[in-house]
């Protein structure tokens, strides 16, 4: 079970991240236009899940011409490419940490700092979908909210 922190200084530079979506993009035969890769680079710059209308603030101070359908339709195009994860609890949006594997999100989202954590876990993934198919039900799509606190949070909290 590993968890990756959307706050920590990523394992390489952010445009090896950008380069790569646009790598995948590509290879899917879709386009990354300036305003999606604008989009997704201002979610990767946030330590914590960023809202749609924050980023319209942000954009707003770049392109007079950003308006609230324009970021949405960015937003819908990186989720459909997996690019980015939404946090429905918070109505927000958190970058990929591994946008080239399909795999549903479990998020871990800290109360204290608003941190949010990707969790891979294979096995919990197997047996989720293992419960689902035994029910009959067809997911569309899934998406697991954990809140609570960070390791971090969690030990000043234990120190206070």
């Amino acid at each position: 079970m590993t968890a990756h922190r959307h706050h920590a200084p990523p394992s390489h530079p952010a445009q090896n991240t950008l380069s790569q979506a646009e790598a995948l993009c590509a290879a899917r035969g879709v386009r990354l236009t300036p305003l999606r890769r604008r989009v997704l680079e201002l979610v990767q710059s946030r330590p914590e899940a960023v809202k749609a209308y924050d980023l319209l603030a942000q954009l707003s101070t770049e392109d007079h011409a950003a308006k609230p359908p324009t970021v949405y339709r960015a937003l819908d195009f990186l989720l459909e490419q997996g690019l980015v994860h939404r946090v429905d609890s918070l109505n927000a949006f958190v970058s990929c940490n591994h946008p080239d594997q399909p795999h549903a999100a479990h998020l871990l989202l800290c109360e204290r700092c608003g941190q949010v954590q990707e969790l891979h876990n294979a096995p919990m993934d197997a047996a989720i979908a293992q419960a689902v198919a035994a029910t009959g039900f067809v997911t569309r799509h899934a998406r697991l909210e954990v809140q609570g606190l960070c390791a971090a949070c969690a030990a000043s909290a234990t120190a206070e």
